[in-house]
């Protein structure tokens, strides 16, 4: 198990997470802003300036995941990660790849009042005889009080605040162990297994009456989808669409959706890459749009969008599927790509 301490700076994530240690048998610290520290020695200059932060590296999210599940081996856990995270596509990352590798998550936020925030920032420990680099820290979590702010709506609907406004971190760690005592801050998202091979996947493009294409974001991965998923084995392609569809919306199609884009996706590590299939499921009355459901632990929205609106919205491999599918239906053909080009 993974003890989450999320937070901005100042709401105590580091002190409280060591009194935890004290009050969880077997516990064991886990930062991965070490990690962070390790990529930015080895990684060069160059590429450490296209990002912002050491979070917007692929390689740290996955070090994150793969570090966690090879600690889990050495140490009984549960792993106490103080960490801030205020993005939720890399919560969707990073918790969805945990519970990919059967790893439970408890989600704490802990939380206090911004002056309270500013006054612990102002007198936090500094390094001695560094002025200007301790004046660089401050500022840098002062700026970092607003991205928090604007994170707030998803951090308390994801996680169990504890709000240590009033709280010593004693009192804090108490209040986080008896969390995860009881099951509070459980992540209800989806298990998906990390394939192994090349997969097959089927997706299913549904309309709304203005053309619009409608769009799912999953609990367990960054970035929209479109409503489908694994072909299992001895599953005929479209028949596993149609069963998606039904497990995901409740919506339940009439007849056998029409093939769009059949698409070769190739190997990018981790990734095994596959066959990736797109159809056609039609256009959804109002009264249907009404009756769609969201199973809570995969699927936290839908939306309809229009083309352009998709293009910011999905990944951009998602995204130029899309624009050939929706080129496909316009056609009446299907087309054939590799590696999203289509051939001929």
């Amino acid at each position: 198990m993974i003890v989450w301490l999320n937070g901005t700076f100042g709401a105590g994530k580091t002190t409280a997470a060591h009194e935890v240690l004290d009050l969880l048998p077997g516990s064991t610290l886990y930062d991965p802003e070490l990690l962070g520290t390790g990529l930015r020695s080895m990684l060069p200059p160059k590429r450490l300036e296209e990002v912002d932060d050491y979070q917007d590296l692929p390689s740290w999210r996955r070090m994150v995941v793969d570090t966690a599940a090879a600690l889990l081996t050495e140490v009984p856990g549960p792993l106490v990660t103080p960490m801030t995270l205020l993005r939720q596509e890399y919560r969707d990352e990073i918790f969805g790849a945990l519970a990919a590798r059967r790893i439970p998550v408890r989600h704490v936020l802990l939380d206090a009042e911004e002056t309270i925030l500013r006054s612990r920032i102002a007198h936090r420990e500094e390094t001695p005889g560094d002025p200007e680099g301790n004046a660089a820290v401050r500022r840098w979590c002062l700026e970092h009080l607003g991205p928090y702010a604007q994170a707030l709506d998803w951090l308390k609907s994801d996680a169990h605040v504890v709000d240590t406004t009033a709280l010593t971190p004693r009192q804090t760690a108490e209040r986080v162990a008896e969390a995860v005592r009881t099951g509070a801050g459980a992540c209800d998202i989806v298990q998906t297994p990390e394939p192994t091979a090349e997969t097959l996947a089927a997706g299913v493009l549904l309309f709304d009456d203005q053309d619009r294409v409608l769009l799912v974001d999953p609990t367990y991965k960054p970035g929209w989808e479109f409503p489908g998923g694994i072909v299992e084995p001895g599953e005929a392609p479209a028949r596993a669409g149609v069963r998606e569809v039904a497990e995901e919306l409740g919506i339940q199609l009439g007849c056998t959706p029409r093939l769009l884009v059949l698409d070769w996706e190739a190997p990018k590590p981790p990734g095994y890459g596959g066959l990736r299939l797109l159809f056609d499921g039609g256009t959804l009355t109002a009264d249907r749009i009404r009756e769609l459901l969201l199973p809570g632990a995969e699927l936290r929205a839908w939306r309809f969008v229009t083309e352009s609106e998709a293009e910011s919205m999905l990944p951009p491999v998602r995204w130029n599927r899309l624009r050939w599918a929706l080129r496909a239906r316009e056609r009446g053909c299907p087309l054939h790509l590799e590696a999203g080009v289509p051939l001929g």
